[in-house]
Parts: C-alpha cells; structure tokens; sequence
C-alpha cells in the first residue's frame, strides 16, 4: 500500500487536487475582476505601507511553503493533499498552523493584493479560504483522527485550523 492509498477503514481522500485549482481560480478571478471592474485603492502613506506590508506577506509565503514543505520530506509523509499522510508532522510551521501551505496560498493572495492594488485579491483570499476549508480541510481531518486518532485529536486542540 503506496502513501496515496488509502488503509481499510479510513475515509477516503478526493481524487481532484483541489487547494491549487481553488487559489489558482481565485488568482484568475481576482485578476479578471481588476481588469473589467477595478475597485477603489487606498494611495498616499498607506498605500506605500500596505505595499510594504505586501512584500513582507510574500516574504512569509516562501518561507511558510519551504518549511512547510522541508518538514514533509523530511518526514517522508505525502506532499499530495489527496494522499494518506504517513506520519502527523507538528513542528515546524505545523507548531503554528495545522495547514501552513493552504495558509500561505491565502496569504499570497492577500500580498498580490497590498502590491498591485487589486482589491478583489483580497475578497477572493477569504473566499478561497473558506472553500479550501469546505472542500478539502474537513476532509483531511477526517483521514488524519481515523489514522491517527487521539494524537491527532490533542495536536488539533493545540493547534489551531489557520493561525
């Protein structure tokens, strides 16, 4: 039994690898919105530091996937989100969120919105969010309690869904 299949007993994972289509559409979106019916942005002093703010955003990005990732391979556990995870990791960024790279594709969104002014990144990075959650979050937790059950359980009480 490969990592991407499932155990008997175990929910079984989608078929469709939803976290990039959903971020990938919702950069398609927001970029078609901007074009056809551009929103209102802030300018001045704060639009300067939400630039600013938007870089440092891209900055966690990186840093949240090479973790992220890193601490995967280094556990030899799946890098696709509808394979069986073969070990819970829970340090790293995991520490800190139980989903760092769907947290990181949202907060792309959010630093594409402060640098190009693009307000509808920002609309669209709560909408992939919680799409992302819907879709393929809830179903994961299913897989990762069945597969690991208590351990899980206690890392989810201790660390939280997002941030």
């Amino acid at each position: 039994m490969t990592a991407n299949q499932p155990k008997a007993g175990l929910p079984k994972p989608g078929h469709i690898p939803w976290p990039p289509l959903i971020y990938l559409a919702a950069i398609a979106i927001s970029v078609a919105l901007g074009l056809f019916y551009p929103l209102p942005w802030i300018g001045g002093l704060l639009g300067d530091i939400l630039f600013a703010a938007g870089l440092v955003a891209l900055l966690g990005v990186v840093a949240l996937w090479f973790t992220a990732i890193r601490a995967m391979i280094r556990a030899k556990t799946t890098l696709n989100p509808n394979g069986v995870p073969e070990h819970l990791i829970t340090s790293g960024p995991f520490a800190i969120s139980r989903n760092p790279i769907y947290l990181a594709n949202t907060l792309l969104l959010i630093g594409v919105a402060f640098i190009s002014g693009i307000a509808w990144f920002l609309l669209l990075a709560i909408i992939a969010a919680f799409v992302t959650q819907k879709v393929v979050i809830e179903g994961e937790e299913k897989v990762l309690t069945a597969k690991f059950g208590k351990k899980y359980r206690d890392y989810a009480k201790r660390v939280r869904r997002w941030i």
